[in-house]
């Protein structure tokens, strides 16, 4: 028990530095999910937006630069958790590679990075919540925070997903990047005024937009959206295992081919080596 205790500290501690090293997503966190949120609060009109609330069917009409943070929110966790996680899947590919060849329990390596995870969105929720209240109140912040907090868990799982597929770093983030795009934007009220098409519901983020405005403008809790980012989460996470399995499996079955110098070349008989007494 000890000895697998002891290997999953070390494969998440690992993580973690792994996390901490990536300076960009340091300075993603602490400089842009606050100006982006300021940005919108200052710029957007506070023009009330009326729309009708999906999950719920009732009519909401916020201040349009309040809307446009929790949306402005939602697009900057998941982003940050995605690039996290994709950056950390696809740099230590090849280190969990040698871990898997050399007999360190990928069970180990999955679950340090399942706790990675689950810190990081943790904290980019918890952060991106307090830059919010800062400008206004929202009527549950805690489940604001679990709304944020689930859709960070998904866009990380599929961060891990697209590091374990992908080979090259522009592919990834142009995946990720184009992904976030279309889920919050055509789920954000001011750019399509709420729309009523049931195409929604089948977006990454659909709970946790719908759980998120709830919990911004109302005070009734939407437990059943949570849920459906929860499923939405463990669907990208058996994804990420599967690929992340098959990455390091195939590590453990290849080797590399033995590579020989062709054409072959002769080799020379060596010389005997001159002694004084060897005539010149």
């Amino acid at each position: 028990m000890r000895r697998h205790l002891h290997l999953y500290v070390t494969a998440a501690r690992f993580d973690l530095i792994e996390h901490a090293r990536n300076r960009l997503a340091m300075v993603l966190v602490a400089l842009f999910i606050p100006s982006w949120i300021s940005l919108a609060y200052a710029v957007i009109p506070s023009t009330p937006l009326a729309f009708r609330l999906r999950a719920t069917g009732r009519l909401l009409a916020p201040a349009g630069n309040q809307i446009t943070q929790i949306t402005g929110a939602i697009n900057a966790v998941t982003l940050i958790t995605g690039f996290m996680m994709f950056a950390v899947t696809f740099s230590g590919g090849r280190f969990d590679r040698r871990l898997a060849m050399a007999g360190y329990p990928r069970i180990h390596l999955v679950l340090a990075k399942t706790t990675s995870l689950t810190l990081a969105c943790g904290v980019i929720a918890v952060y991106a919540t307090v830059m919010i209240r800062t400008a206004w109140s929202p009527r549950q912040p805690l489940v604001l925070a679990a709304a944020l907090f689930c859709g960070a868990m998904t866009y990380g799982a599929l961060g891990v997903v697209f590091g374990s597929l992908l080979r090259r770093e522009v592919e990834g983030m142009f995946a990720l990047v184009m992904t976030s795009l279309v889920d919050v934007g055509l789920q954000s009220p001011l750019a399509s005024g709420g729309t009523g098409s049931a195409a929604v519901k089948f977006l990454p983020t659909y709970g946790t937009m719908q759980a998120a405005t709830a919990a911004g403008f109302t005070h009734t809790p939407l437990p059943g959206d949570l849920a459906v980012q929860l499923l939405w989460f463990a669907g990208a996470a058996l994804l990420g295992l599967l690929a992340y399995h098959r990455r390091t499996k195939d590590a453990l079955t290849t080797r590399p081919p033995l590579r020989l110098p062709w054409p072959p070349r002769h080799r020379q008989p060596a010389r005997p080596a001159r002694t004084a007494s060897t005539p010149r």
